[in-house]
């Protein structure tokens, strides 16, 4: 019996948790700590060895990662303000043409979500939603829900959103190869979602908005037109709004690809040469990031004043505090499995079923999204619960396993989900059902897709 006392104690630890979130006004870090003090003793940990297991799990994490956070929501904070945003997604539509918006929206989604906060990024983008379905007299649904698909895909799976940044570090996934296993997994993801949002549009024609009887425009005068109302100030240009975006991802891209090479006998001193060791110095996600910030400030915000500047930057900061708190309180649960022996102790049964490893991650996202609501939420616990049990599994693929914790919190978004009520209220669905079909069922389709993208990750690699 005392063989299963930790597990047992996991398991309190674990509903004593979801029933705080769920149940009761106590925040998910105070959550997260309970149910790390349960599962510690429970696993035979001392008090004071809990204790100080809590802190340096949760130092530890946050050590790892929690300046990267904070210099990207710094990052798409100015992209929010500047307006960068904006000129991202005007630009695809004009490139891709009329009728092709809901594509055009879609890698708008894609590309803008990965500094920017998935609900934020809606709000500022949703205007020109409205605006070219009205001008263009196309369906408010397929737009619409091409544009937050795209959006929450890269929301949750690539760097440096929060929430994927915080799993990598849990189960000590390099960042780069994250970002890359995550632009790449979302892709299939987004293109089942605009092809469920044209299906949208069809079975709820009566959303498709008409231009007040005025003749159609076409896709340049609607987008001159969305342009005229826009407050008086000149949007960056593509390039100036891309460069933010794309050099971080570039350089860490290149760091990661020489770590690959230097590894082969052809590039085997690799590593130690100049070109190494100034991308694995540039290439390192915090300077990156760093490099990142001060080309958005120097380039999007040109003209604006340094107290305005440091107040832009410090609005993005405190919207990143509370994820901070979280993501660190989940590597502080995930440290008490590790020290206390639960998560080896779990393991060895784990291995003995017919299942998956990959699947432990994923299938834990999708409980603890349907319960709690919070994608977020879900992938921390999901990761601080499941790497120690599938790190004590011999040729288990730790991306392959991350990207499933940030993927299965995909399932299913509803009633308990802020982004749930900005895409339907944003639109102005009412009737439940429709709600549900909005939303609810492309994250499900997203979801399921994204299952498929992860267990063939894990088999190729």
């Amino acid at each position: 019996m005392e063989l299963y006392i930790p597990i047992i104690g996991l398991a309190v630890a674990v509903f004593v948790l979801v029933f705080l979130v769920l149940r009761t006004r106590v925040h998910a870090l105070i959550a997260m700590l309970i149910a790390a003090s349960i599962a510690g003793l429970s696993g035979g940990l001392s008090a004071v060895q809990t204790i100080d297991t809590i802190t340096k799990g949760f130092g530890s994490t946050l050590g790892s990662i929690g300046i990267v956070i904070g210099l990207g929501v710094m990052m798409g904070r100015v992209l929010e303000v500047s307006g960068a945003a904006e000129q991202i997604a005007y630009s695809f539509i004009k490139w891709l043409g009329k009728k092709r918006e809901e594509w055009a929206l879609a890698i708008t989604g894609y590309i803008v979500s990965i500094p920017i906060f998935v609900d934020s990024a809606f709000v500022i983008l949703y205007p020109l939603v409205k605006a070219l379905a009205k001008k263009g007299q196309r369906n408010l649904l397929t737009l619409g829900v091409a544009l937050a698909g795209g959006l929450i895909l890269t929301h949750h799976a690539v760097p440096p959103t929060p929430g994927p940044l915080g799993v990598a570090g849990i189960f000590g996934v390099d960042i780069g190869a994250m970002m890359l296993a995550g632009l790449i997994l979302a892709i299939p993801c987004v293109i089942g979602i605009v092809l469920y949002a044209r299906w949208l549009g069809s079975k709820y024609p009566e959303f498709a908005l008409q231009p007040d009887d005025e003749p159609p425009l076409d896709l340049h005068a609607a987008h001159q037109d969305y342009l005229a109302t826009k407050a008086a100030k000149p949007l960056p240009s593509l390039l100036l709004s891309l460069l933010p975006i794309v050099t971080p991802i570039a350089l860490i891209f290149i760091n990661a690809v020489n770590s690959m090479l230097a590894k082969t006998a052809s590039f085997s001193g690799l590593d130690g040469s100049l070109w190494g060791q100034v991308f694995a110095f540039l290439g390192s996600p915090v300077i990156a990031l760093a490099i990142s910030v001060l080309l958005a400030v120097a380039t999007l915000m040109p003209k604006v004043d340094k107290q305005q500047t440091l107040e832009r930057l410090e609005e993005g900061l405190q919207s990143a505090g509370i994820i901070l708190l979280v993501t660190g309180a989940g590597g502080a649960l995930g440290a008490v499995l590790r020290e206390s022996g639960t998560g080896n102790l779990l393991a060895q049964h784990v291995a003995s079923l017919p299942l998956s490893p990959i699947l432990i991650p994923f299938v834990i996202a999708t409980l603890v999204r349907l319960i709690q609501g919070s994608g977020t939420v879900a992938m921390i616990t999901a990761a601080s619960i499941s790497a120690p049990i599938v790190s004590q599994l011999p040729g288990i693929n730790m991306l392959a396993a991350a990207q499933a914790a940030t993927l299965g919190a995909l399932f299913f978004s509803y009633f308990n989900d802020s982004m749930f009520w900005v895409v339907n209220r944003m639109m102005g669905i009412k009737e439940v059902k429709q709600q549900i079909m909005v939303w609810s069922v492309p994250t499900t389709i997203a979801w399921a897709i994204s299952l498929v993208g992860v267990l063939v990750l894990d088999w190729l690699m």
